[in-house]
């Protein structure tokens, strides 16, 4: 990638649009009608949480549960056509950027939500980093276009320059005014959202996306679905747009973390087993803060996983060079051939455990004591690996490769169910 960016105008184009917003008088509170991304809430006992913290929460549109795929897509457009007719969302009255800021502690991120330009070209402009599954952009797709609307933003990062007139100061300036919303989620997150309609604001952070690219830190399988159903159209139309949240990595960088994995039906002795010869393997009698530390560690000279499921902790570590040269494609650059996430899929998972990566054998878990938990419940494998640095993440980006699914969690995540966009109201 050019690092000085595109010209101006063949860069990101943003543009301003009605959202769809919780009327607060009409939920127990706004913070109980939010959820994570869709990809988060992964656990049932999390799903319930979230369905019982008030009946009008956003996990009923984005996680639906029915019969069959096509029944929960229609399930959920009936509940939006339900909530906008009894007036529990309603569109803003004109078309404007959003403001979006988090807050927890030190953390402080800040950036702007808008109608991003789909085209031929965005493949450029936008850069995924991580592989996607057909499946799940083929359920994306059919949710989206029941619904017709996009329910919660993708997070994507780009590098400003902090100049006087750039996007972040006019953000900064923004975040003094009296917010449209001010709520605290349950993970003690402060979210604020406010609303940029001046016009000259407006166009001082258009001009300055103009001249940006991005990466995709957060969803890549709602960004392939975007492109996917803009493609679908014979004709202009609000498809040709994806919701977005775009941060300023230089004023606010974001925090890198791991997504483990969780070996459904697949004991952990039985992976040990597996690994005889291959890997070496050494039992960690530490407390799982600990364990990760150690994993730490061994990541800085080998490949190395950390394994749970029986009540302890196991370090694998020091693959043999044979066996990668064998299972590790040669025809990519050396950054991806050496990822703990190119590892775990080419090496482990398909050769040495023979496991397909399909939901019916393989669940994506972000939280280390959760996926831990849940490996000891059901006599399974936790595979926990350590997050990779953003500076690799972006030199592969920036040379077109991508890496495995789930190989990424960037944050803090948006918090879905603060600003929707309905494909009706542009």
């Amino acid at each position: 990638m050019n690092t000085s960016g595109p010209a101006a105008g063949r860069g990101l184009r943003l543009t301003p649009f009605r959202g769809l917003r919780y009327v607060p008088d009409r939920v127990g509170s706004l913070a109980a009608v939010t959820s994570p991304p869709y990809d988060v809430v992964v656990r049932p006992d999390g799903l319930h949480h979230l369905e019982s913290a008030d009946p009008h929460n956003i996990v009923r549109l984005i996680l639906p549960q029915a019969g069959t795929a096509a029944e929960r897509h229609r399930q959920a457009a009936a509940t939006l056509k339900k909530w906008l007719a009894e007036g529990v969302l309603a569109p803003d009255p004109e078309p404007v950027l959003y403001v979006y800021e988090q807050s927890s502690g030190d953390i402080l991120q800040r950036g702007v939500i808008g109608a991003l330009t789909l085209s031929p070209a965005s493949e450029g402009i936008v850069m995924p980093h991580e592989d996607v599954m057909a499946d799940i952009v083929e359920d994306r797709a059919d949710l989206m276009r029941t619904v017709a609307a996009h329910l919660e933003p993708l997070l994507l990062s780009y590098a400003g320059d902090g100049g006087p007139n750039g996007a972040a100061a006019v953000i900064e300036r923004v975040a003094e005014r009296p917010p449209l919303l001010d709520t605290t989620t349950e993970d003690g997150f402060g979210h604020r959202l406010w609303a940029v309609s001046d016009p000259d604001e407006r166009a001082r952070i258009e001009s300055d996306l103009s001249r940006r690219q991005a990466l995709i830190a957060d969803g890549h399988h709602r960004w392939a679905t975007y492109l996917r159903l803009q493609r679908e159209q014979s004709t202009p139309g609000p498809w040709d747009f994806g919701l977005v949240l775009l941060v300023d990595t230089a004023r606010y960088p974001l925090r890198v973390r791991a997504i483990h994995r969780l070996l459904h039906r697949f004991p952990v002795a039985r992976a040990l087993q597996a690994l005889d010869g291959r890997f070496r393997v050494r039992p960690v009698d530490l407390p799982l803060p600990a364990a990760l530390d150690a994993l730490a560690e061994a990541t800085s000279e080998s490949n190395a996983f950390l394994l749970a499921g029986d009540g302890r902790f196991y370090l694998a570590d020091r693959p043999d060079e044979r066996l990668l040269a064998r299972t590790i494609r040669a025809d990519r650059p050396a950054a991806w051939r050496t990822l703990d996430a190119t590892v775990l899929h080419s090496t482990l998972l398909d050769e040495v455990w023979g496991i397909p990566d399909d939901p019916q054998h393989i669940a994506y878990i972000h939280d280390a004591a959760a996926v831990v938990e849940q490996a000891e419940r059901y006599d399974a494998t936790a595979v926990l690996i350590h997050p990779v640095r953003e500076e690799v993440v972006r030199h592969l980006a920036r040379q077109g490769v991508t890496m495995p699914r789930k190989s990424t969690s960037f944050g803090p995540k948006p918090a879905t169910g603060l600003v929707l966009r309905s494909l009706g109201t542009g």
